[in-house]
């Protein structure tokens, strides 16, 4: 005799095929959402590291370049306009699931330092 149970057998592994995509598709979007937070992350630190190196006197592009690694499309600007400060800005694409692939939007980090090149007697 058959009862009702043996109608459902194999519901749960057509179910869990079914939300196989949904979770998958999940799982995509929050590591983008993670990549962005960590593009924004990297800017910030290149700058820091670019304005620091240029109050100094050292090579600010190079130093915010050290800070990112090379499947970062990266554009790097640094700056000393007399005012006792050193700025460096450092644009970044946010990449598409994987670092080195395409781009969604840039972001932009900017940092100054006080230029301590003047300070030096």
């Amino acid at each position: 005799m058959r009862t009702h149970r043996d109608d459902d057998r194999g519901q749960v592994a057509v179910e869990f095929l079914g939300m196989v995509p949904l979770i998958l598709l999940t799982m995509a979007l929050l590591w983008q959402v993670v990549l962005v937070g960590y593009t924004y992350t990297l800017a910030g630190n290149a700058a820091d590291e670019g304005a620091r190196a240029q109050a100094v006197g050292d090579d600010c592009e190079g130093a915010a370049r050290r800070h990112l690694d090379g499947a970062w499309r990266a554009e790097v600007s640094c700056s000393s306009p007399g005012d006792g400060m050193a700025y460096a800005e450092v644009d970044l694409w946010v990449p598409v699931l994987v670092p080195g692939t395409g781009g969604l939007f840039p972001v932009q980090g900017k940092a100054g330092a006080v230029d301590e090149e003047g300070l030096i007697p």
